[in-house]
């Protein structure tokens, strides 16, 4: 087939790598310019970095996490991806890099360990090679500097088909199925909707914004141990540190959107180190071994999305399909966009390789993306909720639920964090859920695993609850903190 796909950041680059080989003639049309040309692969990094204009991808310089799910279908499918990569610096943590020393010692593999790593690197790294690799495919072209601005449609029988996009200066790109990889900010919903298609939508605010800050090692120096610290959650405030690569990681701070007076100094470039080295943890990574490369930059509007392209078993639509973000998307703070931007993508592949017929095509790629990625948006969402109503309670300053169901799932929260941390059986199914090499929560339905938590359950809370103690300043102390150092900036 003749296809189109709006869209060449992650999302889109993996439609055209997964569709590549199978026939089709793809086309790729982007309104940002391609990465800056170098003469290496070090100096394309820090070009893609510092130089590569993204207006279209607004979480561009935000940092991600590269889960097993992605990180293990690049390996089978796409070896070839993942050498570039690594020759580019990106850098494989395995699963034993992750485990505490006290189940490292003792480790011993397992079927399955090899699918439980990450990748460490920048998105600019992984997408400037993600970008080069698909572009050279023989059955692929790009139109950068192109900007979509409509869409063209035809009447079908009784469903509308969609038979290309309009470009900005009145041309029409025409394919036989044109696909929306625009991401987050997609204008495609509100184009059928001004044509009378309207594009059912469950949207959840989750009611935090984050911020980004990047650093790079200094000559001669090298990061801390991983080990007792660097990501963390004090309730009114989620860290972490995302190691890079090349030398470079980025700390992320993360808080209710209630949070004004710690937001608004959290962006103050003189501030935010001297916030960060109030946390345990984050104060080794920004002592003299490190050195900012950018200002703080915060993104907002983080919802969860699902848009539903077929209802009762009816395409809206023919010969259109949105994939990635532009379909769902889950808070960016878990990192399982990527992820499932690669796995919606194999998906399509396997639809359109097993039938060709509009209507039965779009009705089995819905039920693949809601059999196969919905449990993922549930668990996040779910995650959103609790998080919403925690926030709230340290904001106000009132205590958390002590019902019967709270305390019996805070309970069984803790005895599964100190399981996680003690025993690697529980551990490996902790990670198949966290890396969404399984649905979400399903290592709780292995016997083994029940009967281990339940030994951790009896043996009290108060033990188990030093899994997930937290270190670190509570939100008062905090406040008080902020405020001795923005009046000492006002003074200066």
């Amino acid at each position: 087939m003749k296809l189109l796909i709006c869209g060449s950041g992650i999302a889109g680059l993996f439609t055209a790598l997964s569709l590549s080989g199978q026939g089709h003639d793809i086309t790729l049309v982007e309104r940002d310019g391609p990465p800056p040309e170098a003469a290496d692969d070090t100096e394309g990094a820090e070009r893609a970095f510092f130089d590569w204009e993204r207006q279209g991808a607004a979480q561009f310089r935000h940092p991600h996490a590269f889960l097993g799910l992605m990180c293990s279908l690049i390996e089978a499918h796409h070896p070839e991806l993942l050498e570039a990569l690594i020759a580019a610096g990106a850098r494989p943590i395995r699963f034993t890099d992750m485990l505490p020393p006290g189940l490292r010692d003792d480790y011993e593999p397992a079927p399955g360990d090899e699918k439980l790593w990450v990748m460490s690197c920048r998105r600019a790294t992984i997408e400037r090679v993600l970008h080069k690799h698909v572009t050279a495919l023989p059955d692929v072209r790009l139109l950068s500097g192109r900007t979509v601005e409509g869409v063209v449609l035809e009447e079908g029988d009784g469903t509308p088909r969609v038979a290309g996009v309009k470009l900005a200066g009145g041309e029409s790109l025409l394919a036989e199925v044109t696909l929306d990889a625009t991401g987050r900010t997609s204008r495609f919903p509100r184009w059928f909707r001004d044509a009378g298609i309207a594009i059912a939508e469950e949207k959840d605010d989750a009611e935090i914004q984050y911020f980004t800050r990047y650093y790079r090692l200094k000559p001669g120096y090298s990061e801390p141990p991983r080990e007792g610290g660097g990501n963390g959650d004090l309730g009114y405030l989620k860290y972490g540190v995302f190691p890079g690569d090349n030398g470079h990681f980025a700390v992320i701070l993360c808080m209710a959107v209630a949070e004004r007076e710690l937001r608004q100094a959290i962006l103050r470039p003189e501030l935010f180190d001297d916030i960060c080295r109030q946390v345990p943890g984050l104060d080794r990574w920004l002592d003299e071994r490190a050195e900012a490369t950018t200002d703080p930059a915060g993104i907002g509007d983080i919802n969860a999305v699902w848009r539903h392209f077929v209802e009762d078993g009816a395409p809206k639509l023919l010969d259109f399909f949105a994939v990635g973000d532009a379909h769902l998307r889950t808070n960016p703070l878990y990192g399982r966009g990527c992820s499932t931007s690669l796995l919606h993508a194999h998906l399509l592949r396997d639809v359109f390789g097993a039938d060709m017929d509009p209507v039965r095509r779009a009705c089995a790629f819905s039920e693949r993306t809601r059999s196969e990625i919905r449990p993922i948006f549930d668990a996040s969402l779910a995650d959103d909720k609790r998080a919403i109503v925690r926030a709230g309670h340290e904001i106000d300053g009132t205590p958390a639920p002590t019902g019967v169901g709270a305390s019996v799932k805070g309970a069984l929260r803790d005895a599964v964090s100190a399981a996680a941390r003690e025993n690697i059986h529980v551990m490996r199914g902790v990670m198949r859920s966290f890396n969404l090499i399984e649905p979400p929560g399903a290592f709780m339905s292995d016997w083994k695993t029940r009967a281990i938590i339940a030994r951790y359950l009896l043996r009290g809370r108060a033990r188990n609850q030093e899994a997930r103690r937290r270190v670190g300043p509570d939100r008062n102390a905090m406040l008080d903190y902020v405020r001795s150092l923005t009046e000492g900036v006002s003074a200066a």
